[in-house]
């Protein structure tokens, strides 16, 4: 009997071993239970999320800002201290304000896990007690939760890890970090309606990339200088190449600028800017005067190294905030009033197209050895990489952008109240506008677009505007009552300007709001449009020259009956009256905005 009493008593230990370890480290989150095998359904983060609130009521705060499209509610945590957990006490504290956004592509979530880390070592377990000292945290866990409850071990084939991981796009299958400027999904307006609410002075926005294989843990992106306010450029500047990524760095972490291969099966040939716009986080937040981050861990890291760099990079970033929160504040300020007067200016403009600098730079690319070989399978180049092998290569770096296309900054745009597409997007966004009480004629830029492309296929469910030829000319433009007038001296003129531009790649009019007015309505039978074109070159000799020089020239305008006639009709007043192809968004000057005020 004796004998038996160690043995019940070891027994006893074993049992209790799980509420030893769960009392000595109640705070540990999922992931890490889990040894970063999985990653936490939405039900589960959110139960971490709430006892985080409950355990510390004056740091944590927790806040419903919209709902998915399957109904169910997007959280967003507010992270401070001092109580300063609404716009309101972090503006009166001179706090900037950081968003940080996890899982808006769900199946690189990283930033879900890592973000529940950084929150618990904050205000549980005295870890990083001063990590926000200066600054308010706007945190939201995951962005697109329907894509994220579509969890499958399949989604993502270049991923190491988790066992499981959402799905790319939402319930609609639209990619949201597309849907900036167009702003199509629910979840897009929820979080347009939070940012006016907040007015963030920086996003951080976490994702995991695909690609090549390398040492980096991290790679990370921010706008070209030339795509932002001149004090948003010099403080990105400073703080990720001048700080944060160093700090980061001695951390124990490699990390490097977006890696964009100019050609994926041979990394020598160097990397390039991988084309960022509006229609992106960082883009979008450009075109709002603010400083943007993209962070990309490397999907072929363990899950664990990838939450843990996420982890550390944050932690850097916010480090930087805390140590100099005027200076953010300041360039998010100084980059309001840039807006703001740029249309004051003779003859303003801003590029709203960008190409590569044809100079490059050297960068030493840490990397592994790779080999290539001619695939019977493919008739390509199948690349392997031998991650046992590091290996440094010399390459050229073609990151940097100079302006293109550039548009003209009017005093004031002129929306037609029947374009409530355009006009509801306007509200999507915050940008404030007024409305003509009668009708009133002023004499107006306008745009007249020919040549007409789109896309040969669907792009986030709209047939984009690929290419156009713009000519713009001053005339005098009837505006019905109604009509919206959005001012362009306010900090929302360059946002306006991406927008409304026919010139702008991510217009409302290239996503294909507007493709009715290159639609002819009203058409000619081929008797009438004969006789017309044998009245028009008896008054126009002119003309009749114009038409026999494009027969000689044009093989396949001579072979088309309807091709010649179209080239009479089309010049004719049955025709112009039609208006096919006229942008109907108008740019005012200031003399003409001084008669409609």
């Amino acid at each position: 009997m004796p004998a038996t009493l160690p043995a019940r008593f070891l027994l006893a230990l074993i049992a209790l071993a799980p509420v030893a370890i769960q009392a000595k480290d109640t705070w540990i989150t999922p992931a890490e239970a889990s040894s970063f095998r999985t990653t936490p359904s939405y039900a589960d983060t959110q139960a971490f999320l709430q006892r985080l609130a409950q355990a510390a009521p004056g740091t944590i705060r927790l806040a419903t800002f919209g709902t998915t499209p399957e109904g169910r509610p997007m959280t967003v945590v507010i992270a401070a201290k001092d109580g300063d957990l609404t716009p309101e006490k972090a503006r009166a504290a001179g706090k900037p304000i950081v968003l940080l956004q996890a899982g808006i592509h769900p199946g690189e979530i990283e930033g879900k896990d890592a973000g529940l880390m950084l929150l618990r070592d904050f205000a549980a377990t005295g870890r990083l007690p001063h990590l926000l000292d200066h600054a308010v945290l706007v945190y939201i866990p995951v962005y697109s939760v329907d894509g994220h409850e579509n969890a499958n071990p399949y989604n993502r084939i270049n991923q190491n890890g988790p066992d499981e991981m959402g799905f790319r796009g939402q319930s609609q299958y639209l990619n949201l970090n597309r849907d900036y400027v167009k702003a199509d999904a629910p979840e897009t307006r929820a979080w347009l309606a939070l940012w006016n609410t907040w007015k963030p002075d920086l996003l951080i926005d976490i994702h995991t990339t695909d690609g090549a294989d390398y040492q980096y843990d991290v790679t990370w992106y921010a706008e070209d200088a030339h795509k932002l306010p001149p004090s948003i450029a010099t403080w990105q500047r400073a703080a990720y190449e001048g700080d944060a990524m160093p700090a980061y760095e001695k951390l124990g972490h490699l990390a490097a600028p977006y890696l964009e291969f100019r050609d994926g099966r041979d990394l020598t040939k160097g990397i390039e800017n991988f084309g960022s716009g509006p229609r992106f986080s960082t883009g979008y937040a450009a075109i709002r005067n603010r400083a943007g981050l993209l962070i990309e861990t490397h999907m072929l890291k363990s899950y664990e190294i990838r939450v843990r760099a996420t982890y550390d990079v944050v932690r850097a970033v916010l480090a930087h905030v805390n140590k100099d929160p005027a200076a953010l504040l300041q360039a998010s300020k100084d980059a309001d009033s840039w807006a703001a007067t740029l249309s004051m200016k003779p003859g303003a403009s801003l590029p709203v197209t960008f190409k590569q600098d044809p100079t490059s730079t050297p960068f030493m690319l840490k990397g592994y050895a790779f080999t290539q070989t001619k695939s019977e399978l493919s008739g390509d180049i199948w690349v392997q990489y031998d991650p046992k092998t590091k290996k440094n290569y010399a390459i050229q770096n073609w990151n940097d952008l100079l302006p293109d296309v550039s548009a003209s900054i009017p005093a004031a745009w002129a929306i037609p109240p029947q374009w409530t597409d355009a006009i509801d997007r306007l509200d999507a966004h915050g940008i404030p506008y007024t409305r003509t009480t009668a009708p009133v004629r002023v004499q107006a830029e306008r745009d007249d677009m020919t040549d007409p492309t789109w896309a040969a296929k669907p792009f986030e469910s709209h047939h984009m505007l690929k290419d156009v030829h713009i000519a713009s000319s001053k005339q005098d433009v009837d505006l019905p009552a109604g009509t919206v007038i959005v001012r362009a001296d306010n900090a929302d003129a360059v946002l306006a300007l991406n927008l409304l531009d026919a010139r702008a790649p991510d217009s409302l009019l290239r996503w294909g709001y507007f493709n009715a007015v290159f639609e002819q309505k009203e058409y000619g039978e081929a008797r009438v449009l004969e006789a017309l074109a044998r009245k028009m070159m008896a008054a126009n000799p002119a003309l009749k020259t114009e038409f026999e020089a494009k027969l000689k020239s044009d093989a396949a305008f001579a072979a088309s009956p309807r091709a010649r006639l179209t080239f009479f009709y089309e010049r004719s007043p049955w025709y112009t009256v039609q208006k096919v192809g006229v942008y109907p968004i108008v740019r005012l000057d200031a003399a003409a905005l001084s008669t409609i005020q």
